[in-house]
């Protein structure tokens, strides 16, 4: 399920006065699913497409959880480098990413090219989006 909202995302993971993590946010597509947090309880990750930092950001309870990074030639989206926040790490904040990431892509009508190797591995992992890979 995708929609549209708008959000104010942030460069990285900037944090506030009380330590929280407080980023921007523009307007951009959302994807939700949802994380197991480490004390238990699920919590929504809402996965967005910011075209303005060229990069697929991911927010647990508000909060910047990841990102992967990506350079546009083109039909085609460059994935250069994934990253979860290690309060994130291990509650599938990184799983929500690559599949939001490439679902936009899908859904763009764009091929990718998965240099980073967490995308590359997450695609071996789900062959459904094999047909994702660009071929040279």
């Amino acid at each position: 399920h995708v929609r549209v909202e708008r959000r104010d995302l942030g460069r990285s993971f900037p944090k506030g006065s009380n330590g929280s993590r407080r980023p921007h946010q523009p307007p951009v597509a959302v994807v939700h699913g949802t994380a197991v947090t480490q004390t238990g309880r699920m919590s929504d990750v809402v996965v967005q497409d910011n075209p303005a930092e060229a990069r697929v950001e991911a927010r647990v309870d508000g909060e910047l959880a990841g990102f992967a990074a990506y350079v546009d030639r083109d039909a085609t989206r460059v994935f250069t480098h994934t990253e979860v926040d290690p309060a994130y790490g291990g509650q599938g904040v990184g799983g929500a990413i690559a599949r939001g990431a490439l679902d936009g892509a899908r859904a763009s009508g764009r091929s990718v090219v998965p240099l980073c190797p967490f995308i590359k591995g997450w695609i071996e992992k789900h062959p459904d989006y094999a047909d994702l890979v660009a071929t040279t």
